[in-house]
């Protein structure tokens, strides 16, 4: 029986510390977020049922500010939506290095098992190609902002649900298990009935910013110290780009900083659907 084990709390990442807890002695478990945020109060009814060693990250915006552009340089992206979701994860890293040299986490299983609820309005059929897509595209945005916030503090993650043999298994699933009766990811949550509390079970899916309690914080903040007229000179990128928002527009400034005046970002992800100006 391996001694200790550690986890990164969030919906899927419960289901990997569920399925772990047996079978260690000691079991770390992190989550993070702001004063209030969501994440902190569910991640800490999982840890009280699973008897953790839990810690947490608790961040204002003057400290999500203050590890911007080591985030920023670490992603080598100014992407809206991977920045934002970024920067808790980055706190969590650090607070998990502190105890433990490598942790689980559970990228994918949202791709690979119907998690998002605009999945449900896709027309019958189309789903298995659809988890495929998004699937392909998890190097570019949460895989990215695992890996890297992880590697900059020197962190190993397991993304156990994106072992080939359990990706293979998955995609075999038929979809009617994945969405059942209008519910995204049935089939996994049938996987944890019992070992996870219903409240958690059942719990809508949130992006990761928004349950860290992150949300708008920082678009408003962006929004107070860049006026309109400086956004409409500076939206227009080299490249052929618009940014999307005076959010984006933060961190491309910090992105350009750190990096020079970029031609050509062919090789940078955007999230699809990024946030409008």
């Amino acid at each position: 029986m391996a001694p200790c084990a550690s986890s990164l709390l969030g919906k899927t990442n419960t289901c990997l510390a569920a399925l772990a807890r047996p079978h260690v002695r000691r079991l770390h478990t992190f989550s993070g977020g702001l004063p209030g945020a969501p994440d902190l109060k569910h991640a800490r009814l999982v840890a009280r049922q699973l008897q953790s060693e839990h810690h947490e990250a608790i961040a204002r915006l003057k400290d999500c500010l203050a590890i911007l552009p080591d985030v920023i340089y670490h992603l080598e992206s100014f992407d809206a939506l991977l920045v934002r979701s970024s920067l808790i994860s980055y706190l969590v890293a650090k607070l998990a290095s502190q105890y433990v040299p490598a942790v689980f986490s559970g990228e994918g299983a949202d791709e690979l098992f119907a998690g998002y609820e605009y999945l449900k309005s896709l027309a019958p059929g189309s789903l298995t190609g659809k988890l495929v897509e998004i699937t392909n595209r998890l190097h570019n945005t949460a895989l990215q902002r695992v890996d890297r916030c992880a590697s900059a503090l020197g962190l190993i993650v397991h993304v156990s649900f994106l072992d080939p043999d359990v990706l293979d298994y998955a995609l075999r699933i038929p979809q009617g298990f994945k969405i059942k009766d209008g519910v995204e990811k049935w089939i996994l949550r049938q996987a944890a009935a019992g070992k996870l509390p219903d409240s958690i079970l059942n719990r809508p899916k949130a992006k990761f910013w928004h349950g860290a309690g992150v949300g708008e914080l920082l678009a408003q903040h962006a929004d107070k110290h860049i006026s309109t007229a400086d956004f409409e000179h500076e939206k227009f990128l080299p490249n052929g780009w618009t940014l999307n928002s005076k959010e984006e527009l933060m961190y491309y400034r910090i992105f350009r900083e750190r990096f020079g005046e970029c031609k050509n970002l062919s090789w940078m992800g955007r999230t699809k659907g990024a946030l409008p100006a």
